[in-house]
């Protein structure tokens, strides 16, 4: 119990333990193993939402698509 509250890795899950401590205790070790994919990931679909949103207003579009008018640096 101390073990648990200071921080220390378990090497071994105990029988005496709940079915709820131990999927608890399973789903954050998957967690730790696989932080860094699950953070990218998590990146990618926030800013894909983000500029979803962001181009299906109109006065945002605008921006995004109208071509520049006179003499621009980058004609397209």
């Amino acid at each position: 119990m101390i073990g648990r509250r200071a921080g220390t890795i378990r090497v071994g899950m105990r029988r005496d333990d709940s079915i709820l401590t131990r999927f608890v205790d399973s789903v954050f070790s998957l967690f730790r193993l696989a932080e860094f994919e699950i953070l990218f990931v998590l990146f990618f679909v926030i800013a894909y939402v983000i500029f979803k949103d962001l181009t299906a207003r109109p006065e945002y579009n605008r921006i995004l698509v109208e071509k520049p008018r006179g003499y621009d640096i980058w004609p397209f």
